[in-house]
């Protein structure tokens, strides 16, 4: 099973610690990231596009604890990033590719997800 992926920026450990031993807990986990991570990226999408600095950071923060529950602290230390660049006011295009960085690792892990959540639910 691929509940451990370094080479995705996935650490599933807390998770199962904090389970301890529900299933449940961590399909519906689990389900809940794949539902709010993608309504997030699409939050700082649009607010980037509309140069909303701080509706970007605001969705940018947001994201930023659900990463590192399921150990994905690349992914969490580059959203951080996002996020104080948009307070600072730095550059878009600079913002934009951090942003997409995180998305393209997020996106592999939640596909990752997707199939552990999968099996997780056969064994309910």
């Amino acid at each position: 099973m691929a509940d451990i992926s370094p080479d995705q920026d996935l650490d599933l450990s807390f998770l199962y610690e904090i389970a301890d031993g529900s299933t449940e807990f961590v399909v519906e986990s689990i389900a809940m990231f794949l539902q709010q991570t993608p309504e997030l990226f699409d939050d700082i999408d649009r607010a980037l596009a509309d140069k909303d600095w701080a509706a970007a950071g605001q969705a940018a923060h947001k994201l930023k604890p659900n990463l590192g529950f399921f150990g994905m602290p690349i992914s969490q230390e580059i959203i951080q990033e996002v996020e104080i660049a948009c307070k600072e006011g730095a550059l878009n295009a600079e913002i934009t590719r951090k942003f997409n960085q995180v998305k393209t690792l997020v996106n592999a892990n939640l596909i990752t997800l997707q199939q552990i959540k999968a099996e997780k639910e056969g064994e309910l």
